[in-house]
């Protein structure tokens, strides 16, 4: 099939262009407003970027009730500062719900159970029970036009100027074995994955001398 994203013209019940970048990793994001009240929300527009320095990019859309920026979105761009906390399995419902709130005079984590770390470096708290955290300063914010106000995007991005990792994920090799955390992620309609040692592989990069004088893998 074709269709043209701007024409909507899939004749799916469903829109499916979500479901045609996956897995995205969840971005848990906590802010906090001029007056110290804290938000939480997860993201499935998240990823980082690069690496020296590393800097992530999460994308919100409109509030469901007024249309303007949602809180994550708003106290960033005010305070210029959030939080990456690694939503994993242990932690899928209080993840999905901090997602369901939309009374900007609630505090997410309040309402969801959730416990708060104090940041190092950001005012942002940090998520308990979460193994990693990315305290992140706002480099830039790119407003993305929709079609509706709804649709409309404000795409953070943010450098991470201090990174907390769980010592009992770290093996005595000094390697990070993220995927004993089952991290979770987002794939198109309702549907979520997790990460876990049974769906990891490696693979070597291989450099073009590696290639000279060896069929092409299109003839293999």
């Amino acid at each position: 099939m074709f269709f043209e994203p701007a024409k909507n013209d899939h004749g799916m019940p469903f829109n499916p262009i979500k479901a045609c970048v996956v897995p995205r990793p969840i971005g848990w994001i906590t802010t906090m407003d001029s007056d110290g009240l804290v938000n939480a929300a997860p993201f499935s527009f998240f990823n980082i970027l690069s690496y020296n320095p590393p800097y992530v990019i999460f994308s919100s859309g409109g509030h469901a009730e007024d249309h303007q920026d949602k809180d994550t979105a708003a106290n960033a761009r005010a305070t210029g500062e959030f939080v990456y906390n690694m939503a994993t399995w242990d932690q899928r419902e209080e993840m999905n719900q901090s997602g369901l709130i939309v009374d900007r005079t609630l505090d997410e984590l309040a309402e969801t159970g959730l416990e708060t770390l104090p940041s190092k470096l950001v005012a942002p708290p940090r998520i308990k029970g979460s193994p990693v955290h990315l305290e992140c300063k706002v480099f830039k914010i790119i407003d993305l036009p929709g079609d509706t106000r709804l649709a409309s995007h404000s795409a953070v991005i943010g450098e991470v100027i201090g990174a907390h990792i769980v010592d009992e994920a770290i093996t005595e090799d000094g390697i990070f074995d993220v995927a004993s955390l089952k991290p979770l992620s987002r794939l198109g309609y309702k549907d979520y994955a997790w990460t876990d040692p049974s769906v990891v592989f490696q693979m070597e990069k291989r450099t073009p001398e590696d290639l000279v004088g060896k069929p092409s893998q299109a003839a293999e």
